[in-house]
């Protein structure tokens, strides 16, 4: 991760952090470098060619500190961490420094886990940290006659080699772990969206049917009070359907399946606006509207319709029609326009299909509308009524 992508809001490396140092954390952090730590053995052998006794255990120790240096420095630095990471940056190149009396040339090796470090850093600077330690891993053994008076061209190509290799394994490292950071992005999106979507369709479908069942088996206990049992029966089985049909329309909202037509909206909502009295003045077809919009311009209706019905108190509603827009508008004296999650869920699904959603009114009257221009030119507004 670099210093910039860190300092960007809103991309995906503070997500990318996470994941990483999850993945740093625990037995993981030790298993793949601990594995590489076998070529330290060039360092203890040179301890025990030209040390001995307390000096060659002190050179032990020496390489046992860095090995623990190494360790636990390595995930620190290609996690994002700094902090402790750049105190055991220091002390692993002091260590270096200082094996070189005890193992000589030999010490050298530890140059190539230097190159490591510097590479999982991923700063600016690395790529000339790592060309100075390629230097010095070959120019050393040349001012010293003891390590053996010439350029270590072997040694200079191997911290070379292994700082390019390791910069492609911490690249694709990662490259995998944005990619795993992006896919949990996108499934916690998609598990919000399918949730508002549920929310949504949850309110539509039962603010309306509650509305209905409510008005219906008002009606029917008004009618049962002037003993017309036969009307009052029929609106209690008409409630009893629509419960049962609300029931499966709910389950269809839960699985992602929903059947809302225009012609099936207007259709209940005659039937609704007669049970709570209200005049309504309905389009007698639908025809004139684009076929593409039948789903859409059906929910406008659910909603608007039962607003009408649960805030207007009005005694006429008109529905209009034309190709790509609808209109709702009633007499009565409804809430504030705009108001309520209802028009706020009816406005995301109008805007999602390119179009717009407008509710104004007061006392005099309540007009909710939805357009979504065409880019066909559009036919003349045609509004029919029964």
């Amino acid at each position: 991760m670099t210093e910039d992508a860190a300092d960007e809001p809103g991309c995906v490396e503070p997500r990318l952090d996470e994941v990483t140092r999850r993945w740093a954390s625990g037995w993981k952090r030790y298993c793949f470098p601990a594995f590489w730590l076998i070529y330290l053995g060039k360092a203890a052998a040179g301890v025990a060619e030209h040390s001995h006794g307390i000096v060659a255990i002190t050179g032990y120790v020496v390489l046992v500190a860095f090995a623990a240096c190494y360790l636990a420095a390595l995930p620190m630095g290609w996690g994002g961490r700094g902090g402790v990471f750049w105190y055991l940056y220091t002390a692993a190149f002091a260590l270096t420094a200082l094996e070189g009396v005890f193992a000589r040339e030999d010490a050298l090796v530890f140059s190539v886990y230097l190159a490591v470090l510097t590479v999982a850093t991923q700063r600016r600077w690395a790529p000339g940290m790592v060309a100075a330690l390629t230097l010095a891993t070959g120019a050393t053994p040349a001012l010293f006659p003891s390590w053996g008076g010439s350029f270590d061209w072997n040694g200079a190509l191997t911290v070379f080699l292994v700082s390019f290799a390791m910069f492609g394994f911490f690249k694709i490292v990662q490259s995998n772990v944005a990619l795993a950071a992006a896919r949990a992005e996108v499934a916690r999106l998609a598990a919000e969206a399918e949730r508002s979507r549920i929310a949504r369709d949850l309110h539509d479908l039962l603010g309306h049917s509650l509305t209905t069942i409510t008005v219906k088996a008002g009606l029917a206990r008004r009618l049962a009070e002037r003993g017309d049992a036969e009307r009052s029966l029929r609106e209690i089985t008409e409630v009893e359907q629509l419960s049962r049909r609300t029931l499966g329309d709910v389950r269809a909202a839960v699985a992602g399946h929903r059947d809302v037509t225009l012609a099936g909206e207007l259709a209940t909502s005659r039937e609704v606006l007669r049970a709570a009295g209200i005049i309504a003045e309905l389009p007698g077809s639908v025809d004139v509207v684009e076929p593409g919009l039948s789903e859409l311009f059906g929910w406008v209706v659910r909603e608007g319709v039962t607003n009408v019905v649960r805030h207007s108190r009005a005694i006429h509603c008109r529905i209009s029609l034309a190709r790509d827009w609808i209109e709702i508008v009633d007499d009565g004296a409804g809430g504030t326009a705009g108001a309520g999650n209802g028009l706020a869920g009816l406005r995301e699904r109008v805007e999602a299909a390119g179009g717009t959603l407008s509710a104004s009114g007061g006392f005099s009257g309540f007009r909710l509308r939805a357009a979504v221009p065409q880019t066909a030119e559009l036919d003349a507004p045609l509004v029919s009524h029964p």
